[in-house]
């Protein structure tokens, strides 16, 4: 007797936990696709404009005039946000005629260690998501299976003969939310090991161009603020 075994029957025919279960997991699925087009768009985005921002820096333009033109922008590069961060602060201390330069050096740090504990919290957002997409999908539908397989036996008791014929569809229907589970997690946890090393590396690039423009403050600090108008580098 032939039976239809294709993966939409025997969904159909499984049990109403087994269902709920692997409708959680679809889900689960779904919205960690979501996520790792939106994450690979933000972070292609970011590393542009990381890389433009720091073309522009390293052209020799006055600091002044750059950092006139990232002050007021609200969708620049985290790059952008970190200078203007420790432009500005650099710039209030000066108003305040502080002069030493050991506490405007600090102060300008302070702000753009700041600056960037946020745009790291920023780009690290949903992260935590695929993670536990990939590592709790796997044990969903596993538990999908054995409630499916306990089902398949409770039902396969009332037979008086048991052949291959009557237990494999009941353990295929249990199977196939195991399948789903594997489904969900393998890519959320591929795109989360790939998006974490994006991460990392842009976090490495951040902190390289915070301890590069600390020292160019370091020089200007101990300039007097008529002199350090065109902020040499």
């Amino acid at each position: 007797m032939n039976q239809d075994l294709s993966i939409v029957a025997l969904i159909l025919h499984a049990s109403l936990a087994v269902q709920l279960v692997i409708a959680a997991l679809l889900l689960m699925s779904l919205a960690s696709w979501s996520v790792i087009f939106s994450k690979l768009i933000s972070i292609n985005r970011i590393n542009k404009g990381n890389e433009d921002f720091e073309q522009e820096f390293w052209s020799g333009k006055n600091l002044n005039e750059l950092y006139s033109g990232v002050s007021n922008r609200t969708d620049g590069a985290p790059l952008e946000r970190i200078f203007a961060s420790g432009m500005r602060e650099f710039l209030k201390l000066r108003e305040r005629r502080v002069t030493e330069p050991n506490a405007l050096l600090d102060g300008a740090r302070r702000a753009m260690r700041a600056s960037f504990q946020r745009e790291l919290d920023a780009m690290e957002s949903n992260l935590s998501f695929l993670a536990s997409v990939g590592s709790v999908s796997p044990y969903v539908g596993l538990f999908g299976t054995i409630w499916g397989i306990m089902h398949a036996f409770v039902g396969l008791s009332n037979l008086t003969q048991v052949t291959l014929a009557t237990v494999a569809p009941g353990i295929a229907e249990a199977l196939v939310a195991t399948a789903i589970g594997l489904f969900a997690a393998i890519p959320a946890v591929l795109a989360y090991n790939r998006f974490a090393r994006q991460i990392d590396r842009s976090a490495i690039t951040l902190e390289s161009f915070i301890e590069e423009f600390s020292n160019i403050l370091q020089r200007n600090a101990s300039q007097p603020p008529a002199g350090a108008a065109s902020h040499s580098r």
